[in-house]
Protein backbone atom coordinates (compact mmCIF):
# COMPACT_ATOMS: atom_id res chain seq x y z
CA UNK A 1 0.00 0.00 0.00
CA UNK A 2 1.39 3.18 -1.08
CA UNK A 3 2.40 6.06 1.79
CA UNK A 4 1.53 9.68 1.51
CA UNK A 5 4.35 11.97 2.46
CA UNK A 6 2.77 14.37 4.90
CA UNK A 7 5.74 16.44 5.68
CA UNK A 8 5.78 20.26 5.66
CA UNK A 9 6.59 22.16 2.16
CA UNK A 10 8.43 24.29 4.36
CA UNK A 11 11.14 22.66 7.12
CA UNK A 12 11.65 23.89 10.03
CA UNK A 13 15.01 21.96 11.87
CA UNK A 14 15.29 21.85 15.25
CA UNK A 15 18.13 24.04 17.01
CA UNK A 16 21.37 22.25 16.04
CA UNK A 17 20.33 21.49 13.07
CA UNK A 18 20.22 24.00 10.71
CA UNK A 19 24.03 24.75 10.46
CA UNK A 20 24.91 26.06 7.18
CA UNK A 21 21.44 24.90 5.26
CA UNK A 22 19.78 27.94 3.09
CA UNK A 23 16.37 26.57 2.03
CA UNK A 24 14.82 25.54 6.07
CA UNK A 25 13.10 28.25 7.79
CA UNK A 26 16.11 29.17 10.79
CA UNK A 27 14.37 27.76 14.43
CA UNK A 28 14.27 29.61 17.39
CA UNK A 29 14.46 33.43 18.08
CA UNK A 30 16.72 35.30 19.96
CA UNK A 31 18.11 32.60 22.38
CA UNK A 32 21.87 32.17 22.09
CA UNK A 33 22.72 30.03 18.83
CA UNK A 34 23.62 26.12 19.49
CA UNK A 35 27.62 25.59 18.93
CA UNK A 36 26.85 23.24 16.25
CA UNK A 37 24.98 25.23 13.99
CA UNK A 38 27.85 27.98 13.89
CA UNK A 39 29.56 28.64 11.11
CA UNK A 40 30.78 30.71 8.31
CA UNK A 41 33.66 33.25 8.30
CA UNK A 42 34.06 36.82 8.71
CA UNK A 43 34.88 37.81 5.37
CA UNK A 44 31.42 36.84 4.48
CA UNK A 45 30.33 39.96 6.21
CA UNK A 46 31.46 42.06 3.10
CA UNK A 47 28.48 41.07 0.72
CA UNK A 48 26.56 40.77 3.80
CA UNK A 49 26.70 44.37 4.41
CA UNK A 50 27.86 46.01 0.81
CA UNK A 51 24.69 44.75 -0.72
CA UNK A 52 21.99 46.26 1.42
CA UNK A 53 23.18 49.42 0.95
CA UNK A 54 23.70 49.03 -3.24
CA UNK A 55 20.00 50.64 -3.28
CA UNK A 56 18.17 53.75 -4.21
CA UNK A 57 17.66 54.84 -0.66
CA UNK A 58 21.25 54.82 0.21
CA UNK A 59 22.04 57.16 -3.68
CA UNK A 60 19.02 59.61 -2.48
CA UNK A 61 21.09 60.73 0.55
CA UNK A 62 24.04 61.91 -1.89
CA UNK A 63 21.18 63.55 -3.99
CA UNK A 64 19.07 65.70 -1.02
CA UNK A 65 23.18 67.02 -0.19
CA UNK A 66 23.29 68.92 -3.62
CA UNK A 67 19.13 69.46 -4.07
CA UNK A 68 17.72 70.09 -0.50
CA UNK A 69 20.75 71.15 1.67
CA UNK A 70 22.37 73.32 -1.18
CA UNK A 71 26.11 71.98 -0.97
CA UNK A 72 28.16 71.25 -3.92
CA UNK A 73 29.18 68.14 -5.12
CA UNK A 74 32.38 68.14 -3.53
CA UNK A 75 31.23 69.46 -0.32
CA UNK A 76 28.47 66.81 -0.38
CA UNK A 77 31.25 64.33 -0.94
CA UNK A 78 33.42 65.88 2.31
CA UNK A 79 30.70 65.68 3.99
CA UNK A 80 29.18 62.18 3.44
CA UNK A 81 32.34 60.58 4.17
CA UNK A 82 32.19 62.03 7.46
CA UNK A 83 28.96 60.47 8.16
CA UNK A 84 29.75 57.01 6.79
CA UNK A 85 33.11 56.79 8.30
CA UNK A 86 31.38 57.37 11.76
CA UNK A 87 28.57 55.11 11.47
CA UNK A 88 30.91 52.46 9.75
CA UNK A 89 33.29 52.58 12.66
CA UNK A 90 30.58 51.97 15.08
CA UNK A 91 29.02 49.04 13.04
CA UNK A 92 32.73 47.37 13.12
CA UNK A 93 33.07 47.84 16.88
CA UNK A 94 29.34 46.51 17.87
CA UNK A 95 29.25 43.31 15.03
CA UNK A 96 32.92 42.57 16.64
CA UNK A 97 30.86 41.30 19.95
CA UNK A 98 28.79 38.73 17.84
CA UNK A 99 30.68 35.97 17.68
CA UNK A 100 31.09 35.51 21.39
CA UNK A 101 28.10 35.82 22.53
CA UNK A 102 25.64 34.36 19.37
CA UNK A 103 22.73 36.74 20.41
CA UNK A 104 21.20 39.39 18.51
CA UNK A 105 22.19 42.84 19.03
CA UNK A 106 19.20 44.05 20.79
CA UNK A 107 19.44 41.19 23.17
CA UNK A 108 23.51 42.64 23.78
CA UNK A 109 21.59 46.02 23.99
CA UNK A 110 20.62 45.15 27.85
CA UNK A 111 24.07 44.76 29.44
CA UNK A 112 24.00 48.32 29.33
CA UNK A 113 20.13 49.09 30.05
CA UNK A 114 18.89 46.60 31.69
CA UNK A 115 16.90 43.55 31.10
CA UNK A 116 13.78 45.66 31.52
CA UNK A 117 15.06 49.24 30.43
CA UNK A 118 16.43 47.82 27.34
CA UNK A 119 12.65 47.70 26.18
CA UNK A 120 13.35 51.34 25.21
CA UNK A 121 15.88 50.80 22.45
CA UNK A 122 14.33 47.34 21.34
CA UNK A 123 11.02 48.67 20.99
CA UNK A 124 12.34 51.98 18.59
CA UNK A 125 14.40 49.28 16.50
CA UNK A 126 11.51 46.98 16.05
CA UNK A 127 9.43 49.90 14.65
CA UNK A 128 12.03 52.07 12.84
CA UNK A 129 13.78 48.73 11.12
CA UNK A 130 11.21 46.31 10.75
CA UNK A 131 8.09 49.25 9.41
CA UNK A 132 10.16 52.57 9.26
CA UNK A 133 13.05 50.95 6.80
CA UNK A 134 11.00 48.78 5.48
CA UNK A 135 8.74 51.15 4.31
CA UNK A 136 11.30 53.70 2.84
CA UNK A 137 13.00 50.97 0.73
CA UNK A 138 10.08 48.99 -0.51
CA UNK A 139 8.35 52.88 -2.28
CA UNK A 140 11.97 52.92 -3.79
CA UNK A 141 12.11 49.59 -4.93
CA UNK A 142 7.98 49.70 -6.31
CA UNK A 143 8.85 53.14 -8.39
CA UNK A 144 12.00 51.38 -10.00
CA UNK A 145 10.43 47.98 -10.61
CA UNK A 146 6.94 51.02 -11.72
CA UNK A 147 9.83 52.31 -14.17
CA UNK A 148 10.94 49.63 -15.62
CA UNK A 149 8.20 47.87 -16.51
CA UNK A 150 5.15 50.36 -16.15
CA UNK A 151 3.08 48.12 -14.39
CA UNK A 152 0.81 49.96 -11.56
CA UNK A 153 2.86 51.10 -8.76
CA UNK A 154 0.66 49.36 -6.05
CA UNK A 155 0.93 46.31 -8.20
CA UNK A 156 5.25 46.77 -7.74
CA UNK A 157 4.41 47.34 -4.19
CA UNK A 158 3.41 44.37 -3.88
CA UNK A 159 5.81 42.18 -5.96
CA UNK A 160 8.86 43.77 -3.77
CA UNK A 161 7.11 43.32 -0.52
CA UNK A 162 6.29 39.22 -1.67
CA UNK A 163 10.13 39.17 -2.36
CA UNK A 164 11.32 41.13 0.64
CA UNK A 165 9.25 38.88 2.85
CA UNK A 166 10.58 35.03 1.28
CA UNK A 167 13.94 36.11 2.27
CA UNK A 168 13.43 37.55 5.45
CA UNK A 169 11.00 34.31 6.62
CA UNK A 170 13.36 31.58 5.86
CA UNK A 171 15.97 33.69 8.12
CA UNK A 172 19.77 33.85 8.27
CA UNK A 173 20.77 31.79 6.12
CA UNK A 174 18.91 32.49 2.94
CA UNK A 175 19.75 36.90 3.99
CA UNK A 176 23.53 35.92 3.53
CA UNK A 177 23.26 33.99 0.44
CA UNK A 178 20.51 36.34 -0.61
CA UNK A 179 23.19 39.18 -0.15
CA UNK A 180 25.83 37.58 -1.44
CA UNK A 181 24.85 36.43 -5.09
CA UNK A 182 22.80 39.60 -5.12
CA UNK A 183 26.35 41.82 -4.88
CA UNK A 184 28.14 41.06 -8.53
CA UNK A 185 25.61 42.44 -10.52
CA UNK A 186 24.56 45.23 -8.01
CA UNK A 187 28.36 46.09 -7.66
CA UNK A 188 29.14 46.25 -11.09
CA UNK A 189 26.44 48.10 -12.17
CA UNK A 190 26.36 51.16 -9.26
CA UNK A 191 29.80 52.00 -9.92
CA UNK A 192 29.70 51.74 -13.53
CA UNK A 193 26.53 54.02 -13.04
CA UNK A 194 28.77 56.42 -10.46
CA UNK A 195 31.44 56.34 -12.69
CA UNK A 196 29.43 57.83 -16.00
CA UNK A 197 27.79 60.56 -13.27
CA UNK A 198 31.27 61.59 -12.06
CA UNK A 199 32.46 61.79 -15.56
CA UNK A 200 29.56 64.28 -16.36
CA UNK A 201 31.29 67.45 -15.30
CA UNK A 202 29.77 68.05 -11.95
CA UNK A 203 29.60 71.66 -11.42
CA UNK A 204 32.34 73.16 -9.01
CA UNK A 205 29.94 76.41 -8.54
CA UNK A 206 29.49 77.76 -4.90
CA UNK A 207 25.98 75.28 -3.73
CA UNK A 208 24.89 78.02 -0.82
CA UNK A 209 24.35 75.31 1.87
CA UNK A 210 27.47 76.38 4.12
CA UNK A 211 27.99 74.63 7.74
CA UNK A 212 24.41 74.24 7.85
CA UNK A 213 23.93 72.26 4.71
CA UNK A 214 27.22 70.08 5.47
CA UNK A 215 26.14 69.31 8.69
CA UNK A 216 22.69 68.28 7.71
CA UNK A 217 24.24 66.05 5.14
CA UNK A 218 26.80 64.90 7.57
CA UNK A 219 23.46 63.91 9.77
CA UNK A 220 22.07 62.23 7.36
CA UNK A 221 24.59 59.88 5.96
CA UNK A 222 25.81 59.26 9.80
CA UNK A 223 21.76 58.47 10.15
CA UNK A 224 21.53 56.37 7.23
CA UNK A 225 24.87 54.16 8.06
CA UNK A 226 24.27 54.07 11.76
CA UNK A 227 20.74 52.88 11.38
CA UNK A 228 22.46 49.75 10.50
CA UNK A 229 24.25 49.68 14.10
CA UNK A 230 21.53 48.34 16.23
CA UNK A 231 20.97 45.17 13.83
CA UNK A 232 24.71 44.80 14.07
CA UNK A 233 25.35 41.40 16.13
CA UNK A 234 22.30 39.80 14.49
CA UNK A 235 24.54 38.98 11.25
CA UNK A 236 27.92 37.80 13.40
CA UNK A 237 26.34 35.62 16.00
CA UNK A 238 26.49 32.46 14.17
CA UNK A 239 30.23 32.87 13.50
CA UNK A 240 31.98 30.72 15.54
CA UNK A 241 33.15 31.90 19.28
CA UNK A 242 37.21 31.32 17.50
CA UNK A 243 36.66 33.57 14.65
CA UNK A 244 38.32 36.49 14.68
CA UNK A 245 36.58 39.63 16.49
CA UNK A 246 38.60 42.03 15.01
CA UNK A 247 38.22 40.46 11.35
CA UNK A 248 34.57 40.10 11.86
CA UNK A 249 34.53 44.01 12.53
CA UNK A 250 36.40 45.23 10.28
CA UNK A 251 34.86 43.44 7.40
CA UNK A 252 31.55 44.47 8.53
CA UNK A 253 32.69 48.09 9.27
CA UNK A 254 33.93 47.90 5.50
CA UNK A 255 31.15 47.13 3.44
CA UNK A 256 28.96 49.46 4.61
CA UNK A 257 31.32 52.11 4.30
CA UNK A 258 32.37 51.50 0.98
CA UNK A 259 29.19 50.82 -0.66
CA UNK A 260 27.33 53.75 1.23
CA UNK A 261 30.19 56.42 0.05
CA UNK A 262 30.07 55.08 -3.40
CA UNK A 263 26.55 55.43 -4.03
CA UNK A 264 26.02 58.43 -1.84
CA UNK A 265 28.74 60.49 -4.51
CA UNK A 266 26.85 58.83 -7.34
CA UNK A 267 23.30 60.53 -6.00
CA UNK A 268 25.01 63.71 -5.66
CA UNK A 269 26.92 63.72 -8.87
CA UNK A 270 23.18 62.60 -10.62
CA UNK A 271 21.58 66.38 -9.29
CA UNK A 272 25.51 68.03 -10.20
CA UNK A 273 24.56 66.54 -13.70
CA UNK A 274 20.76 67.81 -14.41
CA UNK A 275 18.84 65.04 -12.40
CA UNK A 276 15.43 66.40 -11.23
CA UNK A 277 14.15 64.75 -8.78
CA UNK A 278 10.69 66.45 -7.78
CA UNK A 279 8.97 63.60 -9.85
CA UNK A 280 9.78 59.97 -9.52
CA UNK A 281 13.09 60.21 -8.10
CA UNK A 282 14.25 56.55 -9.06
CA UNK A 283 13.73 57.94 -13.14
CA UNK A 284 15.36 60.89 -12.16
CA UNK A 285 18.52 59.06 -11.13
CA UNK A 286 18.22 56.79 -14.08
CA UNK A 287 17.47 59.16 -16.57
CA UNK A 288 20.98 60.82 -16.43
CA UNK A 289 21.97 57.21 -17.33
CA UNK A 290 22.62 55.75 -21.03
CA UNK A 291 19.32 53.96 -21.91
CA UNK A 292 20.95 49.52 -20.97
CA UNK A 293 22.63 51.07 -18.55
CA UNK A 294 19.48 52.82 -17.45
CA UNK A 295 17.44 49.54 -17.43
CA UNK A 296 19.83 48.25 -15.50
CA UNK A 297 20.13 50.24 -13.07
CA UNK A 298 16.51 50.12 -12.15
CA UNK A 299 16.37 46.13 -12.44
CA UNK A 300 19.06 46.67 -9.38
CA UNK A 301 17.17 49.41 -7.41
CA UNK A 302 14.42 46.78 -7.46
CA UNK A 303 16.53 43.93 -6.26
CA UNK A 304 18.80 46.13 -3.99
CA UNK A 305 15.53 47.33 -2.23
CA UNK A 306 15.07 43.23 -1.85
CA UNK A 307 18.68 43.28 0.02
CA UNK A 308 18.15 45.68 2.31
CA UNK A 309 14.71 44.96 3.08
CA UNK A 310 15.38 41.38 3.98
CA UNK A 311 17.94 42.50 6.66
CA UNK A 312 15.25 45.18 8.08
CA UNK A 313 12.23 42.95 8.20
CA UNK A 314 14.40 40.02 10.02
CA UNK A 315 16.24 42.44 12.25
CA UNK A 316 12.89 44.07 13.39
CA UNK A 317 11.80 41.02 14.07
CA UNK A 318 14.42 39.78 16.33
CA UNK A 319 14.27 43.31 17.87
CA UNK A 320 10.33 42.86 18.85
CA UNK A 321 11.66 39.53 20.43
CA UNK A 322 13.61 41.59 22.67
CA UNK A 323 10.64 43.15 24.13
CA UNK A 324 9.80 40.24 26.56
CA UNK A 325 7.13 38.92 24.30
CA UNK A 326 6.06 35.50 25.18
CA UNK A 327 5.55 33.75 22.00
CA UNK A 328 6.44 29.47 22.26
CA UNK A 329 5.20 29.06 18.72
CA UNK A 330 8.45 27.22 17.12
CA UNK A 331 7.74 29.16 13.97
CA UNK A 332 7.95 32.69 16.30
CA UNK A 333 10.72 35.00 14.19
CA UNK A 334 9.42 34.15 10.92
CA UNK A 335 5.56 34.92 12.34
CA UNK A 336 6.48 38.42 13.49
CA UNK A 337 8.68 39.12 10.40
CA UNK A 338 5.57 38.62 8.15
CA UNK A 339 3.46 40.71 10.26
CA UNK A 340 6.21 43.70 10.45
CA UNK A 341 6.16 43.20 6.41
CA UNK A 342 2.26 43.75 6.26
CA UNK A 343 2.36 46.65 8.55
CA UNK A 344 5.45 48.35 6.32
CA UNK A 345 3.40 47.36 3.15
CA UNK A 346 0.47 49.81 3.88
CA UNK A 347 2.85 52.27 5.20
CA UNK A 348 4.80 52.29 1.83
CA UNK A 349 1.50 52.67 0.10
CA UNK A 350 0.22 55.45 2.09
CA UNK A 351 4.03 57.40 1.55
CA UNK A 352 4.02 56.54 -2.51
CA UNK A 353 3.26 60.56 -3.16
CA UNK A 354 5.39 62.24 -1.16
CA UNK A 355 8.34 59.73 -1.01
CA UNK A 356 11.35 62.22 -1.26
CA UNK A 357 10.29 64.76 1.48
CA UNK A 358 8.99 61.37 4.06
CA UNK A 359 12.72 60.25 3.52
CA UNK A 360 14.53 63.20 4.16
CA UNK A 361 12.54 63.38 7.83
CA UNK A 362 13.26 59.62 8.00
CA UNK A 363 16.91 60.00 7.69
CA UNK A 364 17.35 62.54 10.66
CA UNK A 365 15.50 60.90 13.27
CA UNK A 366 17.01 57.80 12.69
CA UNK A 367 20.12 59.07 13.71
CA UNK A 368 17.89 60.84 16.68
CA UNK A 369 17.38 57.85 18.48
CA UNK A 370 20.25 55.55 16.97
CA UNK A 371 23.10 58.12 18.27
CA UNK A 372 22.49 58.52 22.45
CA UNK A 373 21.84 54.45 22.17
CA UNK A 374 25.19 54.14 20.77
CA UNK A 375 26.87 56.54 23.04
CA UNK A 376 25.44 55.20 25.97
CA UNK A 377 25.74 50.96 24.73
CA UNK A 378 30.01 51.95 23.69
CA UNK A 379 30.58 53.32 26.85
CA UNK A 380 29.04 50.76 28.64
CA UNK A 381 31.18 47.93 26.88
CA UNK A 382 34.44 50.30 27.40
CA UNK A 383 33.38 50.58 31.35
CA UNK A 384 32.83 47.33 31.52
CA UNK A 385 35.34 45.59 29.52
CA UNK A 386 36.52 42.06 30.45
CA UNK A 387 33.72 41.23 32.60
CA UNK A 388 31.12 37.89 32.31
CA UNK A 389 28.57 39.01 30.54
CA UNK A 390 26.98 35.88 29.39
CA UNK A 391 24.63 35.78 32.77
CA UNK A 392 22.91 39.24 32.34
CA UNK A 393 21.79 38.46 28.95
CA UNK A 394 18.97 37.00 29.61
CA UNK A 395 18.46 37.95 33.84
CA UNK A 396 15.00 39.43 34.53
CA UNK A 397 16.55 40.59 37.83
CA UNK A 398 19.87 42.66 35.88
CA UNK A 399 18.32 46.24 35.61
CA UNK A 400 20.39 49.07 34.81
CA UNK A 401 18.83 52.14 34.69
CA UNK A 402 21.16 54.43 33.88
CA UNK A 403 21.62 53.72 30.91
CA UNK A 404 17.60 54.27 29.64
CA UNK A 405 17.46 57.42 31.47
CA UNK A 406 20.75 58.68 29.96
CA UNK A 407 19.33 57.91 26.58
CA UNK A 408 15.91 59.10 26.53
CA UNK A 409 17.14 62.74 28.50
CA UNK A 410 19.90 62.37 25.84
CA UNK A 411 17.13 61.66 22.77
CA UNK A 412 14.35 64.36 24.32
CA UNK A 413 16.34 66.74 25.48
CA UNK A 414 18.95 66.81 22.02
CA UNK A 415 15.22 66.60 19.72
CA UNK A 416 13.66 69.32 21.68
CA UNK A 417 16.45 71.89 21.39
CA UNK A 418 18.43 71.14 18.61
CA UNK A 419 15.89 69.37 15.74
CA UNK A 420 15.87 70.71 12.28
CA UNK A 421 13.06 69.68 10.49
CA UNK A 422 9.52 71.58 8.54
CA UNK A 423 7.42 69.54 11.29
CA UNK A 424 9.38 71.01 14.62
CA UNK A 425 12.32 73.31 14.62
CA UNK A 426 14.04 73.34 18.08
CA UNK A 427 14.98 77.12 19.08
CA UNK A 428 18.84 76.71 18.83
CA UNK A 429 18.24 76.21 14.72
CA UNK A 430 15.51 79.04 14.61
CA UNK A 431 18.13 81.71 16.31
CA UNK A 432 20.53 80.13 14.25
CA UNK A 433 19.68 78.78 10.99
CA UNK A 434 22.93 78.27 9.65
CA UNK A 435 23.87 75.69 12.04
CA UNK A 436 21.80 73.05 10.45
CA UNK A 437 21.18 69.88 11.96
CA UNK A 438 23.54 69.17 15.15
CA UNK A 439 20.84 66.99 17.25
CA UNK A 440 22.78 63.28 16.81
CA UNK A 441 26.05 65.09 18.03
CA UNK A 442 24.05 67.11 20.78
CA UNK A 443 22.34 63.68 22.13
CA UNK A 444 25.17 61.66 22.00
CA UNK A 445 27.25 64.12 24.12
CA UNK A 446 24.19 64.33 26.54
CA UNK A 447 23.32 60.70 26.71
CA UNK A 448 27.13 59.51 27.33
CA UNK A 449 28.14 62.28 29.98
CA UNK A 450 24.73 61.51 31.66
CA UNK A 451 25.58 58.10 31.63
CA UNK A 452 28.92 58.10 32.85
CA UNK A 453 27.27 60.48 36.21
CA UNK A 454 24.16 57.53 36.89
CA UNK A 455 26.88 54.40 37.16
CA UNK A 456 26.02 54.35 40.74
CA UNK A 457 22.33 53.34 40.20
CA UNK A 458 24.38 50.13 38.09
CA UNK A 459 24.16 47.67 40.64
CA UNK A 460 27.34 45.75 40.93
CA UNK A 461 27.71 42.05 38.66
CA UNK A 462 27.64 39.49 41.41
Amino acid sequence: MATTDHSPAVELPAPGEYGDRVVAVEPGGIEPVPEADKHGRPIHLLWTWASPNLEFATVFVGALAVFAFGLTFWQAVAAVLVGNLLGAVTHAVLSARGPRHGVPQMVLSRLAFGYWGNLLPAGLNAVMAGVGWFAVNSVSGAFALNSLTGLPTLLCLVIIVVAQLTVAFFGHNLVHAFERYALPLLAVVFVVGTVVLAGSSPSAAAGGGGTGGFLLTASAAFGYTAGWNPYAADYTRYLPASASRRAAGIYAGLGVFLSCTVLMIAGAASVTAGADYTGNPTTAYTGELPAVLSHLTLLCVALGAVAANAINVYSGALSFLCLNVRLSLAWRRAIVAVGFGAVGFVLAWTALPDAGHDYESFLLVIAYWVAPWLAVVLLDQWLYRGRDDAPLLSAPTHRDWAGPIAMLVGLVGSVALFSNQQLYTGPVPHAVPSLGDITPAVGFAVAGLLYLVLRPLRPPVT
